[in-house]
């Protein structure tokens, strides 16, 4: 797997490392070795990993990071690789517990499709009714909508309840306090890499090489907040407020074994987002949430839902945004969406499983039930590929939910 993060000690200031195991691996420690040296791309090692994110090494494209993660499993694999002979482990290796886990990267942009068809689907029968479930713009495009990346923060930060209007009653005024339909929104989310410039849209291919590796991540909802404002130009307040992902990212070619066919599509979408690939754009990724009620100790499984489910590809979503002429930059972030499927236990939101609230959610055997989040209680996020006799994992993406600030 040998994915890229950026981690501090308790010695030690941020900088980039890669977990193998329970350990995680000092890049730039290993840059001053010579493990990196003759890549061509990459004038100093050290200076890239040692900085407190991974931007720099982001824009340096596919070759660089392909020649890197190669030279890892290399030193990894081969007891008589000459920089292992001269290494002091415990120069260049920390155990995974010791560390503290920053966000992966300085995120310029972030922006947040609407990439599952199931999600879509079942948002808009809620809404709009079965037969105008899905808006005429839908199987054309990838919709999504330009978020807030200040807010964007790394797994284990907790979060407070925001506030803002809603309108519980269409017949009253607006009322201003704390959502009180507070979700959790199960998606993954790419980090782009080289990016381009301004004005030179990329193609499918382009795309799909400018991508550097997955998170995990949970786009917060205050659904409450967002069906008062939304309309005419999207979410605002309701999502503003707090977007979790998971530290590690995983790279591309880590996840080349586990390319599937994504759903088919149709009608066939417009040359620019369907033609010139002939590899599957579809990833199998196994997505679990869970939740831990502020009643108890224990997680309760919500949602078990997959990538693989994904109407609108990374690729796609990547090659869309561009073709304005917008220009991505390394380290910005783009979402999926929520990843729901076609069953109701793989539906990736409370949203969904309630029903816009219309039954409750039961938590297994302890009696605990839930519409929506409450105060306190922990949201989980994990997932893992699974191939033969071996896994990778993406780490967890957790967060909590503190009482909203009194105003």
């Amino acid at each position: 797997n040998l994915p890229f993060g950026v981690y501090s000690t308790s010695g030690n200031s941020a900088r980039v490392g890669v977990a193998i195991g329970d350990h995680v691996l000092d890049l730039s420690a290993l840059s001053t070795l010579g493990l990196f040296a003759g890549i061509d791309g990459l004038e100093s090692g050290y200076e890239v990993f040692s900085k407190p994110y991974l931007n720099d090494f982001m824009a340096l494209g596919r070759p660089v990071w392909r020649a890197v993660r190669k030279q890892l499993q290399e030193f990894l694999s081969n007891d008589r690789h000459p920089v292992r002979q001269q290494v002091d482990k415990s120069l260049v290796c920390v155990e995974l517990s010791k560390v503290t886990m920053h966000l992966p990267a300085k995120i310029g942009d972030y922006t947040d499709f609407y990439a599952s068809r199931e999600h879509a689907t079942n948002v808009g029968v809620m809404f709009r009714g079965k037969d105008n479930a899905l808006m005429p713009n839908w199987t054309h495009l990838p919709v999504g909508y330009h978020g807030r990346a200040s807010s964007v923060v790394v797994s284990g930060t907790p979060l407070h309840r925001p506030n803002g209007q809603r309108r519980p009653d269409a017949s009253k005024p607006p009322v201003f306090g704390p959502s009180v339909r507070l979700d959790y929104e199960l998606e993954m989310a790419f980090f782009v890499g080289p990016g381009n410039d301004l004005g030179s849209p990329m193609s499918l291919e382009e795309a799909e090489d400018c991508i550097f590796g997955v998170v995990l991540m949970n786009d917060w909802s205050a659904r409450d907040i967002q069906a008062w404002e939304y309309v005419p130009l999207g979410p605002f307040l309701g999502k503003n407020f707090g977007t979790t992902v998971s530290p590690w990212v995983v790279t591309m070619d880590a996840l080349e074994p586990f390319r599937v066919a994504q759903p088919l599509q149709d009608p066939t979408p417009l040359p620019y987002l369907s033609s010139g690939l002939g590899t599957p754009g579809g990833y199998d990724i196994s997505l679990e949430v869970h939740i831990k009620p502020h009643e108890g100790s224990e997680y309760h499984l919500l949602t078990k839902s997959n990538l693989k489910y994904m109407y609108w590809a990374l690729r796609q979503q990547l090659a869309h945004h561009s073709v304005s002429g917008c220009n991505m930059r390394p380290g910005d972030l783009c979402g999926t969406g929520t990843i729901s499927g076609p069953t109701e236990d793989s539906f990736g939101s409370m949203l969904e499983l309630s029903w816009s609230g219309q039954k409750d959610i039961s938590l297994g055997a302890s009696g605990v039930t839930r519409k929506f989040i409450d105060d306190n209680d922990v949201i989980r996020i994990t997932g893992h590929c699974q191939g033969d006799g071996f896994r990778i994992g993406f780490g967890e993406c957790v967060g909590q939910i503190l009482p909203a600030k009194h105003i």
